[in-house]
């Protein structure tokens, strides 16, 4: 599909019962219709926290949907996302098994995932998206605006979707396609298989780094992984 920002891989007309993530270490799957009306939720929770556009969103990445869920609620505020979750952000999001870990300034917010919180300032990141509004409104986002930082660079909507692209038409990506994603999870090689996955209308079964077998017939890997799948595309390779 055609796209100039990463929120426009995300429109209500492809929301449907094929799932869109699975995630094998954690045993977890969502299919398209609720990634997507969650991803609008997540979008509206990061709303209501104080995100607005060229804000940052510092994320904790785990074998879970709601990192990524997240990534996408940013990128639909213009807001840049960081899988570094001890960036300077105005919302971070990381397990609740790791709360006591992070004592975030006034000017920030902490939100936690899988669990209710300790502390009665800690945002229940699943409490507050099960209550959100189920839509989101069309926001103006900036193709050429900050949505990735990682390893201290920036990556534009235009850069993600660039390189997704790449990878969607290397391993003839589509509908019935499952993609595996073999790459550190904080690794940009990583949002960059999810928007693949996405912009093929693909399931992505995230998977990190590692060599486990999962049902997928390609991957996008890292340096360190010696994949089961016939058909990859190396981190290395992308055009980021």
């Amino acid at each position: 599909m055609e796209a100039s920002v990463v929120g426009d891989l995300l429109p209500r007309a492809r929301r449907r019962e094929q799932p869109a993530v699975v995630v094998p270490a954690s045993d977890r799957e969502m299919n398209y219709h609720d990634f997507f009306t969650n991803a609008y939720k997540s979008g509206n929770v990061l709303r209501f926290l104080g995100i607005r556009a060229s804000a940052t969103v510092a994320i904790e990445a785990t074998p879970a949907p709601e990192p990524f869920l997240a990534f996408l609620g940013a990128a639909q505020l213009g807001a840049r996302a960081t899988f570094e979750p001890t960036a300077e952000a105005r919302v971070t999001l990381v397990p609740v098994a790791n709360e006591a870990d992070y004592d975030p300034p006034p000017s920030s917010k902490l939100a936690v995932y899988d669990g209710p919180p300790e502390s009665p300032t800690t945002t229940h990141w699943e409490q507050e998206v099960w209550s959100e509004n189920p839509g989101f409104p069309e926001t103006d986002v900036d193709p050429e605006s900050t949505v990735l930082v990682a390893d201290s660079e920036r990556y534009s909507h235009r850069d993600l979707l660039a390189a997704a692209g790449d990878v969607a038409d290397a391993l003839a990506l589509d509908s019935d396609s499952r993609l595996a994603i073999r790459t550190p999870l904080a690794a940009p090689a990583t949002a960059v298989g999810v928007t693949a996955a996405l912009l093929a209308e693909a399931t992505m079964v995230v998977v990190g780094e590692s060599d486990r077998a999962v049902d997928a017939e390609a991957a996008i890997i890292g340096e360190e992984v010696t994949p089961p799948e016939a058909s990859t595309v190396t981190a290395a390779a992308l055009s980021l």
